[in-house]
């Protein structure tokens, strides 16, 4: 029999495909001609020794498929032991003890445990035992003090001259809403406790009421609208910056929009980048959405397979799109039992990809000489490795409209997004930094179900985009919101952006000499 040629000429991914599926309709086509022909010489070879032609027809598919079988599992076992080899050779995480984790960040009590006097006896004489000067034996322990609502009443001092010619009265701290009864540190609180810890109002009002403070959800509501209508010039600041970044990070999720009748879904988006992200909560996921939202972007947009921004990029000017590499891994791992052998290869490329970008140590994307050692290390490794890659592409062999052919023309598809990191050190394999922080509103998602209202979409996106942009710049969101609020409240228009945050210093526990 001769062999199935194929012309190996070929151009664009499309062509790559369409070659793929010529090739494999001319293989099951052969296979099927091979089927036939051994059928009618193992029935008439049972004809002529007397057997029955079926029997001896499925007996001779039974030998071949065990020994098919036993062929695929010495394939697998030698690739599970090169696959640990691998993984053995990989540089080994020094393992952590199991003491006490260092806690600078709290502030330290000291309390002093003493003997009472009946138990102060000395167990020789029966003498009074007295304390040795300054001598004890300390130990430590962490310990929570009970959160307490107070209703503080401001007594504004009255002033007056001797000569009654002039009254003056000591000024009443800045509020949030003017004439208002909440402070600025209890809404500061409510809005955490929300938004990033994802306690829903309801359940606030229920904890507040335990510690003798009655409210209402509509109130502390009430409260957080105000503070995110202060926090509103920072929330755009933070969306402009993000739109000048020459690398974009982009993603999206469902939000539920809650009637009475039912919910509707909305959508969160999110654009980050190393030191921002930001969100917004609109109406849909489509096209017209994505346009208000990177409207005017020159750069790359690192994002998934979604065509929406496949669709910005073609029609965006001096705009580029970089596919995921996670998103190829994820599919390939989820199909690892289906198909083990062709998996276990794609899988151990794509991780040799992440293995170069390793190699650079610190913070992504780095300093200007981080990010030439990593496009010469791209360069010199990872550009071998995609090679190896696209090779696996068109010898894989898998069925059309089988999983795992769909996983290979998902990449094809995307091959010139999924090798464009190879030219830019800016850009990052895959776009986990959007997914991470898509969390906090994800949990949030499944906690109080989404908004009731389109404000309340505005709200939680203001305040998710300040949360977690704090926590990217490693600012404590809670100290930031509230200098955040208090610079708005005493300049209005004015942002305070996270990396301009500075911390009031704490007052040193060290005992003075």
């Amino acid at each position: 029999m001769d062999a199935v040629q194929i012309e190996p000429t070929v151009g664009r991914p499309k062509d790559l495909i369409q070659v793929l599926e010529q090739r494999l309709a001319l293989t099951e086509e052969e296979n099927q001609r091979l089927l036939r022909k051994l059928s009618l010489l193992t029935r008439h070879l049972a004809e002529l020794e007397g057997r029955d032609p079926q029997l001896a027809l499925d007996a001779l598919i039974e030998e071949f498929r065990e020994s098919e079988a036993e062929r695929l599992r010495k394939q697998l076992a030698g690739l599970e032991a090169e696959a640990k080899q691998k993984e053995a050779a990989r540089k080994a995480k020094p393992r952590r003890g199991h003491g006490p984790t260092p806690q600078p960040a709290l502030p330290v009590v000291t309390q002093k445990v003493e003997l009472s006097k009946e138990a102060a006896v000395c167990t020789s004489c029966g003498g009074q035992l007295e304390p040795m000067g300054e001598q004890f034996e300390e130990s430590e322990e962490i310990h929570v003090l009970e959160r307490q609502y107070v209703l503080r009443v401001l007594q504004r001092q009255k002033y007056r001259c001797r000569c009654n010619g002039c009254v003056a009265t000591a000024p009443a701290p800045p509020r949030v809403i003017p004439g208002g009864r909440y402070s600025t540190d209890f809404i500061v609180q409510v809005a955490a406790d929300k938004w990033l810890d994802n306690i829903p109002l309801e359940r606030q009002v229920r904890i507040m009421s335990r510690h003798g403070l009655e409210t209402t959800s509509q109130a502390l509501f009430d409260q957080a609208d105000a503070a995110s209508r202060l926090l509103l010039p920072t929330y755009e600041r933070l969306g402009a910056m993000t739109l000048e970044a020459p690398v974009l990070h982009a993603d999206e999720t469902r939000w539920p929009m809650i009637h009475k009748k039912g919910d509707s879904p909305w959508t969160v988006w999110t654009r980050t980048t190393p030191e921002i992200a930001h969100f917004a909560i609109l109406s849909s996921k489509s096209r017209s959405v994505a346009d208000t939202l990177f409207d005017g972007y020159q750069g790359t947009i690192v994002a998934d397979g979604y065509e929406v921004y496949e669709s910005l990029a073609r029609d965006g000017p001096n705009l580029d799109l970089a596919n995921c590499w996670a998103h190829v891994r994820r599919k390939f791992d989820d199909q690892l039992k289906n198909y083990p052998i062709e998996c276990t290869r794609i899988l151990d490329l794509i991780r040799e990809l992440y293995d170069v970008e390793d190699k650079i140590k610190g913070p992504f994307p780095g300093d200007a000489e981080a990010q030439r050692q990593r496009l010469a290390l791209r360069e010199a490794e990872s550009k071998g490795i995609l090679e190896k890659i696209w090779t696996w592409t068109s010898t894989v062999g898998a069925l059309p409209r089988s999983e795992m052919g769909k996983n290979v023309r998902y990449m094809l598809k995307r091959k010139e997004g999924l090798s464009r990191f190879l030219g830019d050190a800016r850009i990052p394999l895959d776009n986990n930094a959007a997914e991470r922080s898509l969390r906090g509103p994800v949990i949030g998602r499944k906690v109080f179900y989404g908004s009731k209202s389109k404000r309340g979409t505005k709200v939680a996106a203001i305040f998710y985009t300040l949360f977690e942009t704090a926590k990217l710049n490693h600012v404590d969101p809670v100290a930031y919101l509230k200098a955040a609020l208090e610079a708005a409240m005493q300049s209005p228009g004015a942002a305070l952006l996270p990396w301009e945050y500075r911390p009031p210093e704490r007052p040193s526990t060290e005992p003075s000499s």
